[in-house]
């Protein structure tokens, strides 16, 4: 019951009941690392968020930042700086992607959690 009962309030919150500042800080979030002034082209920006689109050497080092970050080497991001991208565009691209993939996960875990909220509301009750 109470962990329903947490789930249910964390769903609430999500929705704007009480904790609309995150979810708009959320979305300033992304729209400036997708949207704002950077080094990096807001194409490229936006393709290193969705981990979709992007060209060797980049694709490997944007891969690695989204589905398992702890195996970037230097190599990768040398890789990527001898493709011609400064160091600026480099971090702002990685960021990108970390955020990207974040944001693919926090979305994941709330229809997650709101399917499991849906389904425990319609659940029986136990009668004792």
């Amino acid at each position: 019951m109470a962990y329903s009962n947490r789930l249910q309030a964390l769903l609430r919150l999500e929705q704007g009941h009480g904790m609309s500042d995150i979810a708009q800080a959320r979305k300033a979030v992304v729209a400036r690392v997708l949207e704002g002034d950077g080094s990096a082209s807001r194409a490229l920006r936006r393709a290193a968020f969705d981990n979709a689109g992007l060209a060797e050497p980049l694709g490997t080092l944007i891969g690695k930042v989204a589905k398992q970050a702890t195996t970037v080497t230097d190599e990768d991001v040398a890789a990527a700086k001898a493709s011609g991208l400064s160091e600026d565009q480099i971090f702002e691209i990685v960021v990108c992607a970390a955020i990207g993939q974040a944001t693919r996960q926090y979305d994941a875990a709330v229809a997650a959690l709101e399917s499991a909220t849906e389904k425990s509301s319609h659940a029986p009750r136990d009668p004792r």
